[in-house]
């Protein structure tokens, strides 16, 4: 089986500073990958790059395309969907604009399905979005953007999922809700890189684990070996 997205030798810049430095990783179809390390380790600017929004060098395939060159809304159409840390949501708009936004084009990419998605969709995993969908969504609580955010993702129909950061901020029960969502879209085969600074939510649902440190990735393998690794996870998480 290919890789669904496929990254080698890729490095990136902040303006005139360098973030990520040959960074090579891949993603099967329908696997779910947990990117985690310090704040700081270039984990969100990986994510970025991805999706065209800082400047980078190197290989990013998708589907086997090229995502070189291509602006995000582009990207985006190919199958990429993307949350952000800071959630990004429309904050003078209401929970059912901000969702009619992240529906895909009428013409869908050739794929040979219909869209997996629908508003009624997003509505039946966050049911908090269908009792506040006239409510403007900069009055939603933190939880409820981070779901808001997720379910307007998912209306782009991805193929892969970029998640920055699910769980940050959000109280116990709210993350419960979060995973929950997470768990149905792994089971419908949407791929993810859910990017975590320890495994909050990663170790339900991840068969696997790379670690980044310094713009780099420092372990690459199956939860099962790297939750073995105390030096890894002490070294480059800071956990004893």
């Amino acid at each position: 089986m290919s890789a669904l997205l496929e990254i080698r030798e890729l490095n990136a810049w902040h303006g005139a500073s360098q973030a990520l430095h040959g960074v090579t990783l891949s993603i099967e179809p329908g696997e779910v990958l947990a990117l985690v390390g310090r704040n700081g380790s270039g984990r969100s600017t990986l994510a970025r790059a991805i999706m065209g929004l800082v400047r980078s060098e190197g290989v990013l395939r998708f589907a086997g395309r090229s995502l070189a060159g291509l602006r995000t809304f582009e990207i985006a159409r190919l199958g990429l969907g993307y949350v952000a840390e800071h959630r990004d949501v429309f904050a003078a708009l209401s929970v059912h604009e901000n969702l009619l936004l992240g529906i895909a084009p009428a013409a869908p990419r050739a794929r040979g399905h219909t869209p997996r998605f629908t508003l009624d969709d997003a509505y039946a995993l966050f049911p908090v979005l269908a009792e506040r969908k006239r409510t403007r969504a900069g009055a939603l609580s933190g939880g409820e953007q981070q779901m808001l955010a997720l379910a307007r993702a998912l209306l782009g129909d991805p193929d892969l999922l970029l998640i920055d950061e699910p769980g940050e901020g959000l109280a116990s029960r709210v993350m419960e809700q979060v995973a929950e969502c997470l768990h149905a879209l792994r089971e419908r085969g949407v791929a993810m890189l859910l990017i975590e600074q320890r495994l909050v939510i990663a170790r339900e649902i991840a068969s696997r684990v790379a670690v980044m440190g310094h713009g780099e990735i420092v372990f690459d393998g199956a939860l099962a070996s790297f939750l073995s690794r105390d030096d890894v996870m002490r070294e480059w998480l800071g956990v004893g």
